[in-house]
């Protein structure tokens, strides 16, 4: 038996696509090997980030939206930690929402369940289709409130996705963000390779830095998968 990890995170870069209202992601040079060698007598080479907490891959925390909600660094660790599974959605048309229906076919199919304290990943397949197009922050599908209302029900606590959102980009009651309003769950967002975990169980882990009253933060999404 063994433990395979499989990295269910996007790279950060200076041009990723971000959210328009939030901070474009910007890397540049703090001190270069040859300057620190100059000033410390040794070679160090550093680099300043300027991003938004929710730019690449990363997790909301329930402050963002609920101004009484908790923030990052108040969360549990367990709502980035813990057992997972993976719901194949690939098949729901990018102009649809993902529905009830959806969800508990994906679960008939694979065979899973969902337990309280589950994290649950839905892989719509629009990271390998969209990623880097036009269509990315625009076009995908996203939970309408009933399907995000049944997943909380079921007891998750962190509802990923493989698109920008888990709601749909022309819904403007924000369904999905609205239940986890509601429930006080947190979800993840700009996730990528589900399809290498789709209609499975496993161990999840994307931890957020703690950042004092955060709305949100970048994790390093990952998926310990036993062999």
């Amino acid at each position: 038996m063994g433990i395979r990890l499989i990295d269910l995170s996007q790279e950060i870069y200076q041009g990723m696509p971000v959210f328009p209202p939030h901070q474009k992601t910007m890397i540049f040079p703090n001190m270069s090997h040859e300057e620190s060698k100059r000033k410390l007598g040794f070679e160090f080479a550093t680099n300043n980030l300027l991003i938004n907490e929710h730019g690449p891959t990363h997790s909301d925390a329930v402050y963002e939206y609920d101004p009484s909600g908790k923030t990052i660094d108040e969360m549990p660790l367990e709502y980035f930690y813990g057992p997972a599974v993976c719901l194949d959605v690939s098949s729901v048309s990018p102009d649809e929402f993902i529905r009830v229906s959806h969800l508990r076919g994906a679960l008939e199919r694979s065979g899973l369940f969902i337990e309280r304290g589950d994290i649950a990943l839905l892989h719509t397949g629009h990271y390998n289709r969209s990623y880097g197009t036009d269509e990315w922050l625009v076009r995908h599908a996203g939970l309408d409130a009933e399907a995000a209302e049944w997943l909380a029900r079921q007891g998750v606590v962190n509802i990923g996705v493989d698109a920008p959102s888990i709601d749909k980009p022309d819904d403007p009651d924000f369904s999905g963000h609205l239940i986890c309003r509601k429930y006080g769950l947190t979800n993840t967002e700009n996730m990528c390779r589900l399809e290498q975990v789709a209609g499975t169980r496993f161990l999840y882990f994307g931890l957020p830095l703690k950042i004092r009253k955060g709305t949100g933060s970048p994790v390093r999404a990952v998926a310990v998968v036993i062999e």
